[in-house]
C-alpha cells in the first residue's frame, strides 16, 4: 500500500514531487524516494525515514529535470532492505529507465522463479522488479513501451498502479482489476499521475479522473496519450482504501472518501440506533464516521479524545511491538469529556483488536461510565494479499470471533459492526466491482495459497484480455 507520483513540467519537478510525495505520507512511513531525469541521465536520492527526514533543499536542488516520479514505501513483499527502496533505476540498451510501484503480486516467486531459470539476476526482494524485467525483456524482443505493457498485464496477476521514466518519457499504467487507485491532473506547469488526488491538491493543480484499470498513459513534451491496454470482466477497488488507507479528503474512483465514511457512519446508527451521551472519535481514521453517527442520531459529537499529530499510522508500522507501543502517546483521554457519561465511540476497523483493547481501557480509566464500540467496516475475516499487510489469519481477532466474541476480548460494553450491504451502498459502487477479499475470503483473482472455496474467486487470468493473448 505504497504511494506514488509521477510529474511532467516546464520546470524542474523535483520540489512538487517532494509536496506531492508529503501528502501521500500516510500510505507509506517505511522509506522515500525520487527520481527525475535531466536530458541525458537519472537523478535520484531515496533512503530510510518519512518524506522531509530523507529530503532537504540541498537533496531537492541536486535532483535536475523537468520529469520525474517519486515513492513512498509500505512493506508487503520484500524485506527491509535497502535495495528494495524505490524508485527502482537501470539502464538497458542506451535507455535509462526508472520505475515505482503501489500493489503486490501474488505471483511474484513464480515469476522471479522463471526469470532466474533463465539466468537473470535479480538485486532485491521486491515484486517490483519482476516489473522491470519483463518490460526489459519485452524491448529486447523489439517491442515498444506499449507492447512491454501489455505483456505485464498479460502475465502480472495481483495488485499493481506503476509510474515509470523510459529516458524522457513519463508513463503510467494500472492493473486490469483496478484494486489500488491512481488518478491523473493537470497542474499550471503540466501533468501528474499519483496514488491519490490529495498529492493533485497539494500542487494547486486540477484532478481530472481517475486512471481507467488496466489504462495506459504516454506523457512527453506536451502531449499526452491514453491507451486501454487490458480489460477485465469485473473490477475490484479496494474497500480498504475506502475504509481505511486514502485520506479523506482524497476521491478514490470517483467518491469523495470523506463523503463515504460519513454516510457508513449514518448507516451503523440506522443498523444500531444506540441513545448515549456523546459521540467521540478514535481520530483521526474515524472521524467522518463519527460526525455521520452525530448527524443522523442528534447524539452531540464531542472529542474525548486528542491525538499526538506528530505521530504516524499505527497500523502500518512494520512490527506488532512498534505499533502497541506507538497506541500508548498517541492518543490522550480528555477526562471532562468523558466521566461518568455513556459513550459511543467510533473507529474505522477492527483488525488485530490490541489497540482497540488499549483505547477503551484508556477511555474507562479516564472514567466512561459506558464504551459503546461502533465499527466503520464488517468484521474483518481474511488476510489481505493484494497491498494491506494483515498476511495471516492468526493475527486477525474477526477470523475466528463473531461480534460478541470481539466485544468481550476488547472490553467493550457493546459492538456493532456496519453490514457489508450498507458498506457497498455508502461506496456508492456495485458490490462486484469492488475487492472484498478481507471481508469475505472472496479475491477477485486466485489466491493459490488461499484455502477459501474456489468459488469466491470471481475472476480469473482468462478474464483479462490483451492483444498478446494469441
Amino acid at each position: 500500500m505504497c504511494g506514488i507520483v509521477g510529474i511532467r513540467s516546464t520546470a524542474d519537478v523535483s520540489f512538487s514531487i517532494y509536496y506531492a510525495l508529503y501528502a501521500l505520507q500516510h500510505r507509506g512511513q517505511e522509506s522515500a524516494g525520487i527520481a527525475t531525469f535531466n536530458g541525458s541521465g537519472l537523478c535520484k536520492h531515496k533512503d530510510y525515514g518519512l518524506v522531509y527526514e530523507v529530503f532537504n533543499e540541498q537533496t531537492l536542488k541536486s535532483l535536475i529535470g523537468n520529469v520525474g516520479i517519486g515513492h513512498v514505501r509500505y512493506p508487503t513483499t520484500g524485506e527491509n532492505l535497502p535495495e528494495n527502496i524505490q524508485p527502482f533505476l537501470f539502464t538497458f540498451r542506451g535507455h535509462v529507465i526508472a520505475i515505482a510501484h503501489n500493489g503486490n503480486l501474488v505471483n511474484y516467486r513464480e515469476l522471479r522463479t522463471q526469470f532466474e531459470d533463465r539466468g537473470q539476476i535479480f538485486w532485491s526482494t521486491s515484486d517490483t522488479e519482476i516489473i522491470s524485467k519483463i518490460i526489459t525483456e519485452s524491448i529486447r524482443k523489439g517491442g515498444s513501451i506499449e507492447d512491454a505493457v501489455k505483456k505485464c498485464m498479460a502475465l502480472l496477476k495481483g495488485s499493481y498502479s506503476v509510474v515509470m521514466l523510459f529516458d524522457g518519457d513519463l508513463y503510467a499504467f494500472r492493473d486490469p482489476h483496478g484494486i489500488r487507485p491512481l488518478c491523473f491532473g493537470r497542474t499550471e506547469e503540466g501533468y501528474i499521475v499519483a496514488s491519490e488526488s490529495v498529492a493533485i491538491d497539494a500542487l494547486n493543480g486540477r484532478y481530472e479522473r481517475d486512471v481507467n484499470p488496466g489504462e495506459m498513459i504516454h506523457i512527453t513534451g506536451d502531449e499526452i496519450r491514453f491507451k486501454q491496454i487490458a480489460v477485465a470482466s469485473q473490477k475490484g477497488h479496494c474497500v480498504f482504501e475506502y475504509i481505511y488507507f486514502a485520506r479523506a479528503d482524497s476521491y478514490i474512483d470517483g467518491a469523495l472518501v470523506y463523503d463515504v465514511r460519513r454516510k457508513v457512519g449514518a448507516k451503523i446508527f440506522e443498523e444500531s440506533p444506540l441513545q448515549a451521551d456523546a459521540v467521540c472519535t478514535v481520530p483521526d481514521s474515524g472521524t467522518a464516521y463519527a460526525v455521520g453517527f452525530s448527524e443522523i442520531s442528534s447524539i452531540p459529537f464531542m472529542e474525548c479524545l486528542i491525538k499526538n499529530r506528530y505521530m504516524g499510522r499505527t497500523f502500518i508500522m512494520p512490527t506488532q511491538k512498534k505499533r502497541e507501543n506507538s497506541v500508548k502517546i498517541k492518543l490522550n483521554p480528555i477526562p471532562a469529556h468523558i466521566k461518568d457519561r455513556s459513550i459511543i465511540l467510533v473507529d474505522d476497523s477492527i483488525v488485530r483488536g490490541t489497540t482497540s483493547r488499549r483505547i477503551i481501557d484508556t477511555v474507562r480509566k479516564a472514567g466512561a461510565r459506558e464504551i459503546h464500540m461502533m465499527i466503520g467496516s464488517p468484521i474483518i475475516k481474511a488476510p489481505c494479499y493484494l497491498g494491506v499487510d494483515m498476511p495471516t489469519r492468526a493475527e486477525l481477532i474477526g477470523s475466528d470471533k463473531d461480534a460478541e466474541e470481539v466485544r468481550k476480548s476488547i472490553n467493550a460494553t457493546s459492538l456493532h459492526y456496519i453490514s457489508i450491504e450498507s458498506l457497498v451502498n455508502a461506496i456508492g459502487l456495485p458490490a462486484h466491482d469492488l475487492c472484498l477479499g478481507c471481508l469475505t475470503g472472496c479475491y477477485p483473482i486466485e489466491i493459490r495459497d488461499e484455502q477459501s472455496d474456489n468459488r469466491c474467486f470471481t475472476m480469473v487470468d482468462r478474464d483479462v484480455q490483451t492483444s498478446l493473448f494469441e
